[in-house]
């Protein structure tokens, strides 16, 4: 008997062997992405002048401010996003209530500091604010829940990647930095209000929220 041959198309198939996938690895934003960044959409920095209108433009600033937050969680960092006066104000005015009860919280634990010792209170609040308050920060920004707030379990994710977290806050001081010195210019302004904390944010990106798909 003659054995069956297989149509080409399938037996060239059953050759291939599986693709095996790979876990792609996050693309770390980099000093030169991050110096550009304001500038390429450089209209964009216009919306600063909001803070000239009280209230109102303040909390439409923070609400952008947000979401710039939330686009370098999600890697999205090629250009400022468009400004909406409406949305904006309502997300930075109801993320200002949301963070009233950690403000007070912070507030309550860290009094007694004050009144001890500088040799015990100053390591403490520098420990806090430096290694605790700014993933914390972003935490809420990304997720909008009080209770992301007090999530504390995200100080581990600065502590396993201690040296990556270290980077992240030298560039964004040496980001400040440059910025400071084209506030001469007046556009070191909005470059330097809209890019804060996005370093940390896409450390962030890359170290929790990443880390938590992969699981």
């Amino acid at each position: 008997m003659k054995k069956k041959e297989l149509p080409i198309e399938e037996a060239n198939m059953k050759k291939k062997k599986p693709i095996s996938k790979k876990t792609k690895v996050p693309e770390t934003l980099n000093f030169s992405q991050a110096f550009k960044y304001p500038f390429n959409r450089a209209k964009g920095m216009l919306n600063i002048l909001w803070i000239l209108l009280p209230i109102f433009g303040w909390f439409a600033l923070g609400g952008y401010g947000v979401r710039i937050i939330q686009e370098f969680t999600k890697g999205q960092f090629q250009k400022l996003p468009t400004f909406k006066f409406s949305s904006d104000m309502k997300l930075g005015f109801f993320m200002f209530i949301k963070s009233i009860p950690f403000i007070i919280a912070y507030m309550i634990v860290l009094a007694p500091l004050y009144l001890m010792s500088p040799w015990i209170s100053t390591p403490i609040r520098i420990f806090v604010e430096m290694f605790m308050l700014p993933i914390l920060t972003i935490n809420f920004l990304n997720k909008e829940t009080v209770s992301s707030f007090f999530e504390f379990g995200m100080v581990k994710y600065v502590f396993n990647n201690l040296g990556d977290y270290i980077i992240a806050m030298l560039k964004s001081i040496g980001l400040a930095i440059i910025y400071f010195f084209m506030i001469i210019i007046l556009v070191g302004i909005p470059a330097m209000a809209f890019t804060q904390n996005i370093f940390l944010a896409d450390f962030y990106r890359r170290n929790v929220i990443v880390s938590k798909d992969k699981k």
